[in-house]
């Protein structure tokens, strides 16, 4: 058993729309942007992660860029195969010589369908995997909060990634009901570039979109401890000349307003189907938001005056549901009742 268990590699890998991070021996080793970088002619393989975001947007006709998931899921099989083998490298620090056999757990948004999720296991399986357990995002995000999923208690938890929200009450280590809506960080990137050129006449790209939603992003158009203006540069539409502007952070939480209502039209439907003893205990614990998306300043006071609900942000909420997938792989004999 000791010389089987010296060849056989375990990895719990959070595969989100935005980044992918994965863990193993209880540390995150890799944390990188969903993206991989091909060459048009050869197909080869040129760039995962951080290399290949530098190319985004800025490439000629040999070089395409591509982001394997859409919405939480797999659009593109043979980009997500080619992203998870080349992470799975950066574990061995490059080192392909020897390649253990793989047991790995990966989370997967709540509302995929079984066709997405044999998608998921056979990339993994083509990356290598001998084993692969699926576990869903909102249970790994609660036991990557330090809740006890295991207990008779109702606990709501609301993930924001790239691609998805997801939405679920937990308790006596299942989820009871769930909404997962295909409206996140994505959606609120797309909403800034349109508001952008509707409001400014300027052309900008994805990557700046997420630098605005990260500098001066925010759910309210008056915040307590406001940002500074953004200097933002683009193509004028009008002259095709490069061109900068301001952008403050209450031009932004205008813009986010409607994606952030969707959200909160999904939470309150969520609660609606709560059972009676669990909407009482979430009562008592409150809502936890983990995921990018957590991060958005005064999302946390939107959700609680919605809801009348005392809403907490998760330590760390980038890494909760990677931390919870590692957890699992762990006691991956008690947590066995969780998995897919």
């Amino acid at each position: 058993m000791g010389i089987f268990n010296w060849f056989t590699q375990e990895i719990a890998i959070d595969l989100g729309t935005a980044n992918t991070l994965i863990i193993h021996n209880d540390k995150v080793v890799v944390d990188e942007p969903s993206i991989v970088a091909f060459d048009r002619a050869t197909n080869k393989l040129i760039a995962i992660g951080k290399q290949a975001m530098q190319m985004e947007g800025k490439t000629h006709e040999n070089i395409v860029t591509v982001r394997p998931l859409k919405d939480g899921v797999i659009a593109d099989f043979n980009a997500a195969e080619h992203m998870i083998r080349g992470m799975i490298k950066m574990l061995n620090n490059g080192k392909g010589w020897f390649f253990p056999s793989l047991r790995m757990v990966i989370c997967i948004p709540s509302g995929i369908t079984e066709v997405e999720k044999r998608a998921v296991r056979d990339s993994a399986e083509i990356a290598g995997a001998k084993e692969v357990y699926l576990i869903h995002e909102p249970m790994a995000a609660a036991v990557g909060i330090g809740i006890d999923v295991e207990e008779p208690m109702g606990n709501m938890i609301i993930d924001i990634g790239g691609g998805t929200t997801e939405i679920a009450v937990i308790a006596l280590s299942g989820i009871v009901c769930d909404q997962s809506i295909r409206v996140a960080g994505d959606n609120f990137d797309s909403d800034i570039v349109q508001y952008i050129r509707r409001q400014h006449n300027i052309m900008i790209g994805d990557r700046t979109a997420e630098k605005i939603k990260i500098e001066v992003g925010s759910a309210l158009p008056e915040l307590q401890d406001p940002p500074p203006d953004l200097a933002v540069q683009g193509r004028d539409l009008m002259t095709g000349v490069p061109m900068q502007i301001m952008v403050s952070y209450t031009e932004i939480a205008h813009c986010l307003d409607k994606s952030i209502s969707k959200i909160e039209e999904a939470i309150l439907k969520a609660l609606e189907i709560t059972p009676p003893e669990l909407s009482a205990d979430i009562y008592q614990t409150g809502i936890y938001l983990t995921g990018g998306g957590a991060l958005l300043r005064g999302l946390d006071k939107r959700i609680s005056s919605k809801t009348k609900l005392p809403v907490h942000v998760a330590e760390d909420p980038l890494r909760a549901v990677v931390r919870g997938t590692g957890i699992a792989l762990k006691n991956i004999e008690n947590f066995k009742f969780l998995m897919q």
